[in-house]
């Protein structure tokens, strides 16, 4: 198992085995496979997906069978549709969950109006605040933040192409519309995607990124999902995402600049797994992983 020293633990995500914005990928794969093979490919935690148990206990125990600890799971907020206090009671279960279960961190979307779990609809057509949405939409977000700090947990906001924060202009309003109660899951995938320059908002947010999402770019499927304006699941099914070590990303650079980050590096990489074996692909980036956070200083 790759431990590179206390202030970073590698985790994945079962996306790789068992898509949840497209069932259909990894449909048939039991949670047993998922579990086995990410224990075999070398992480040491993992995040939630749509197969695991829904109570601590059950999900605890799942887990500890194979000898994982839980990172955390994924939680679409609607906060352009309800004020803070609304939001705050429908987070509880998951709030709970994930609180019962030993994560530290909550992960949050902005998903009532996001296009990416519709293969129907180009990306050129994903939702966008206008410049005056920004204030409400941060503070509510931010009052969200508070709660999930009083549980004990952080509030980490996933930037995510389909999305109202999907590029640079988008995380830079977000950050400034937000306190220090919303840290950002920099998601290097997403942000090169979405055309903003990891190692810069790496640089930029260093002291408020509260989780970190290492997915690769193919280069040139991103250019062709550009040009032909395929959906977000059309683009993921094409091949546009890989593990760390397999694309354009420098993570050498990123995690250069991220000298204080204590927590989890996760691989998130979503593929078809009929044509990326998931325990090929997941042992292939825990390896790179572990080596460029070495390369990077990030060691004990």
């Amino acid at each position: 198992m790759n431990q590179i020293g206390h202030r970073i633990r590698l985790g994945t995500n079962p996306i790789a085995w068992s898509n949840d914005d497209l069932p259909s990928l990894g449909g048939a794969t039991p949670l047993e496979t998922c579990l086995t093979e990410a224990r075999q490919a070398g992480f040491e935690g993992i995040e939630l997906g749509h197969k695991f148990p829904r109570t601590a206990p059950e999900l605890s125990a799942v887990l500890g069978a194979h000898d994982l600890a839980f990172v955390s799971g994924w939680y679409s907020s609607e906060l352009l549709l309800r004020d803070a206090k609304a939001e705050i009671a429908a987070m509880q279960p998951h709030l709970e969950l994930l609180k019962g279960a030993g994560a530290e961190v909550l992960i949050l979307a902005e998903t009532s109006n996001a296009i990416h779990g519709d293969r129907a609809v180009p990306l050129s057509r994903r939702p966008k605040l206008d410049a005056g949405d920004w204030k409400q939409f941060g503070a509510r977000l931010t009052e969200a933040g508070k709660a999930v700090e009083d549980a004990g947990l952080s509030l980490v906001y996933h930037h995510h192409m389909g999305t109202v924060v999907q590029s640079a202009e988008d995380i830079a309003r977000l950050m400034e519309h937000t306190g220090c109660e919303v840290k950002l899951l920099l998601d290097t995938g997403h942000a090169t995607f979405g055309g903003a320059d990891p190692v810069r908002l790496a640089h930029a947010y260093r002291e408020r990124i509260g989780h970190v999402h290492t997915k690769d770019i193919r280069q040139a499927v991103m250019a062709e999902s550009r040009q032909q304006d395929w959906s977000f699941l059309d683009s993921v099914v094409e091949g546009v995402f890989t593990v760390p070590g397999d694309g354009m990303v420098d993570f050498r650079a990123v995690l250069a600049e991220l000298p204080d980050y204590r927590g989890w590096l996760v691989i998130e990489a979503e593929q078809d797994p009929e044509k990326a074996n998931p325990l090929h692909y997941a042992t292939m980036g825990c390896a790179n992983l572990a080596r460029f956070a070495q390369e990077a200083g990030l060691v004990a």
